[in-house]
């Protein structure tokens, strides 16, 4: 498999009244075509800032400091604002944000929206167009006359999909799709993304905390703390037997028809404008050593193609 998207050592920092917050630090990623990648983590870890940077919008006090981001091997943070928008945001990469179902005008409908991305960027702009953009999503072609309230969130979400999907991109960033919905409803959209995958040949990168949607939909998994990747993967090899602590926190976190007790992670993710060369989970680790405290493990390959940042390995 070629690589499509791939990250060396990215760098985002936000500067704040207290320093600079690393956000995202030395982040080394790829997706491979036709491949659904997925990233995870809790809240405040790196993920949707990794794709905020990777689609180019980091706003400020937010910006790229250091790394490489290719695209199908061109450096796509070496273009010009304009250049990237044109060439590559929505029309090559488009990315279905955190709270999309949300993001729709709403005294507009659903189609005249869609359409809206299509003249943009100079592609016909016809009710046809939007009508098949809506039935590969398997939405009903009359809801391009609907406004958004007259949806569901479902339904507004696999809109959004559609929205992101109009020009025909090779990767989809999908960040949170199925946050506040039900579980139907979850199921529905991650059938979708997977149905997708096989038609379409899209490469997706799917970023949420819910590791069990994950473990249904991803060929690979990375798994992110405190802006760093600290263990990645084929998705059986991590979630059969994760290897960091912190995933295995994640995993014992997680409720299962067998579950009789939900563990929790001790503890809280450390300041990320004060961080200290140590192992950024050491003081929340079951078994922290000495130098846990005093040096950074950088990632170790271990069995099953996995690799770890973790001085146990």
């Amino acid at each position: 498999m070629t690589t499509l998207l791939e990250t060396k050592g990215l760098k985002i920092y936000f500067s704040t009244p207290r320093g600079e917050v690393r956000a995202a630090e030395e982040v080394d990623l790829h997706v491979d075509r036709g491949e659904i990648v997925g990233i995870a983590g809790e809240s405040g870890s790196g993920k949707s800032t990794l794709a905020l940077g990777v689609m180019r919008l980091i706003g400020k006090p937010g910006r790229i400091v250091g790394g490489e981001v290719k695209f199908d091997g061109v450096d796509i943070l070496a273009l010009s604002p304009d250049e990237f928008r044109l060439q590559y945001r929505w029309s090559k990469m488009a990315m279905v944000f955190q709270g999309s179902m949300n993001g729709f005008t709403p005294v507009f409908t659903i189609g005249s929206q869609i359409q809206e991305v299509l003249k943009i960027h100079g592609h016909e702009t016809s009710e046809l167009t939007v009508r098949k953009l809506l039935q590969m999503v398997e939405l009903d072609e009359s809801i391009a006359y609907r406004y958004p309230h007259e949806l569901s969130g479902g339904q507004k979400q696999r809109a959004f999909i559609a929205m992101a999907l109009a020009l025909d991109p090779a990767l989809l960033i999908a960040d949170e799709p199925t946050t506040a919905l039900d579980v139907i409803t979850q199921a529905k959209i991650m059938n979708l993304l997977k149905r997708l995958r096989t038609e379409m040949g899209i490469s997706i990168l799917l970023i949420t905390h819910d590791l069990a949607l994950l473990s249904e939909a991803v060929d690979r998994i990375y798994i992110m703390y405190a802006g760093r990747v600290v263990e990645d993967g084929p998705s059986k090899s991590v979630f059969g037997k994760p290897k960091h602590p912190y995933t295995q926190g994640l995993l014992a976190s997680t409720p299962t028809l067998q579950t009789q007790q939900i563990r929790g992670i001790p503890g809280f993710m450390p300041d990320l404008a004060n961080q200290a060369e140590m192992c950024s989970f050491s003081q929340r680790c079951p078994f922290v050593m000495d130098n846990c405290k005093t040096q950074r493990p950088g990632l170790t390959s271990v069995e099953g193609g996995v690799e770890v940042a973790c001085w146990l390995y």
